[in-house]
């Protein structure tokens, strides 16, 4: 018995490719469903979110619809993968979140950015908002904003630890010593270059069967594009704490040269993957799961967006409205962070160091096996 009617599906199409064995040079989702004969609900989930949605597995399938085996791979995967997000979140009384996510980050988002206008109206005055002073703090002051946002950081990154602990722990990747050094550097690796979206090698399946590289492209530049403003971030701490150097800080310093490249990567990184997924081929699409997907490409791109038209318009009467409005939306993106689409990006580095492991484990036990 299985948890969900997808998970149900999950493990018929599973046994139908484990007969077949056509697609299993295309990525790493095949050669693990080959090393096992049953699938429980945590093998399912360790399967879907190994998987990167490339496609290349519907175009090559002979059994895919309209054949009456009905094998679809990428979205049965696809709505797998949706489940355990809510599966695994943490604490459980959150889980429903993901029911309705695109509405709850709406929702979140829009009271978020009111807080903090109205919060920086009532710490002085409306006329402050319009100043234009380029002095961040006298908005708010930095104990508050940096209160504000370590306690919503912490609470994030908590969530985010208790949801991937409970993923880890359902797909058995203990079993194997998934957390060893090196299987976690090979995962590392894999999760940095998307080593799996390429369909083989020929590039991902979106809208046609002609394959690109252009999904991977969007990937590297939301993800670096994040990376690189957490960087910003962290610089400017420092530079604040150690430094003594409050902001706003000059066109060539770290913050800003870590900030501006990391800002462009987010918005046009999300903004290509939405179009993507707007015009992916429908079969291959959770429909469900639709709004959430958008919902968190949004976040990324408001990000970025908001975070560009600040350092633009920081000597300007429009500071204190696009302060409080950037805000709003950092601190909606690290509320939502662990109920939401962000959470994908860490049960697929733990799905890849359980397969950089069961790998290991099979040469080792067969030392003709190439390494792959």
């Amino acid at each position: 018995m299985h948890a969900t009617d997808h998970l149900k599906e999950a493990e018929r199409l599973m046994t139908v490719c484990n007969s077949c064995r056509y697609c299993e040079g295309l990525c790493a989702v095949f050669p693990a469903m080959e090393m096992r004969r049953s699938f429980a609900d945590g093998d399912l989930s360790y399967l879907a979110n190994l998987c990167h949605n490339c496609g290349a597995c519907h175009v090559d399938c002979q059994f895919a619809p309209p054949h009456e085996f009905d094998v679809n791979v990428p979205k049965t995967l696809a709505q797998v993968r949706a489940d355990s997000y809510r599966a695994y979140a943490w604490p459980k009384a959150f889980q429903p979140l993901f029911d309705r996510n695109g509405l709850a980050i709406s929702i979140i988002a829009s009271l978020s950015i009111a807080g903090f206008i109205l919060g920086f109206v009532v710490w002085h005055d409306p006329l402050v908002l319009t100043s234009g002073s380029g002095q961040f703090y006298r908005l708010m002051p930095h104990t508050v904003m940096a209160g504000l946002f370590g306690a919503v950081a912490l609470y994030a990154l908590l969530a985010l630890a208790m949801g991937f602990r409970n993923f880890w722990t359902a797909i058995g990747a203990n079993s194997v010593s998934a957390g060893s050094g090196t299987t976690l550097w090979q995962a590392t690796k894999d999760a940095a270059g998307l080593r799996y979206l390429d369909g083989g090698g020929v590039g991902c399946y979106n809208e046609d069967e002609k394959p690109t590289d252009n999904r991977r492209l969007y990937h590297h530049l939301t993800f670096y594009g994040f990376l690189l403003c957490f960087a910003a971030t962290t610089t400017g701490t420092v530079y604040h704490y150690v430094l003594d150097w409050p902001a706003p800080y000059g066109w060539t310093d770290l913050p800003k040269l870590f900030g501006i490249p990391g800002g462009i990567g987010l918005v046009v990184g999300p903004l290509g993957l939405l179009r993507a997924k707007l015009k992916r081929e429908p079969e291959m699409v959770d429909r469900a799961k639709f709004g959430m997907d958008t919902a968190f490409l949004a976040m990324m791109f408001m990000t970025g967006l908001t975070g560009l038209a600040l350092m633009v318009l920081r000597e300007t009467p429009a500071m204190g409205i696009m302060l409080a409005i950037h805000l709003g939306v950092v601190f909606a993106l690290f509320l939502t962070m662990p109920y939401g689409k962000f959470v994908h990006g860490f049960y697929r580095f733990g799905a890849l160091a359980l397969y950089a492991a069961e790998r290991k484990a099979e040469r080792s036990a067969k030392p003709g096996i190439p390494a792959s």
